[in-house]
């Protein structure tokens, strides 16, 4: 048999494990100002949750002072907490939104 021939010779493909990126959650934060029906409105539109899901969120956030809207990989929790704040500003509204990694 000459150098380098592989005949009989099986390759197994390697398995490569790759780490699921981090999670963060988006966070409500509450405020004395922003109305409790504007964040309803906001869970309803950003976060695309039913009307009950965004009125159990609302009153999370307006009696324990936050509340998680979710939870994503980095960039689209990133986006949510910008449209979150535009949103508000657009608006008016003194609303806030953060972001935090599981």
């Amino acid at each position: 048999m000459a150098a380098g021939n592989r005949e009989g010779v099986v390759l197994e493909p390697q398995k490569t494990w790759v780490k699921p990126p981090p999670l963060f959650k988006v966070v409500l934060l509450n405020d004395d100002y922003t109305p409790m029906d504007f964040v309803v409105t906001v869970l309803q539109t950003i976060f695309f949750m039913s009307r009950e899901q965004a009125t159990q969120i609302m009153l999370k956030v307006h009696r324990e002072g936050s509340g998680v809207c979710g939870v994503y990989p980095r960039d689209v929790a990133a986006t949510k907490v910008e449209q979150v704040m535009a949103f508000a500003r657009q608006h008016q509204h003194p609303l806030r939104c953060v972001m935090e990694e599981t």
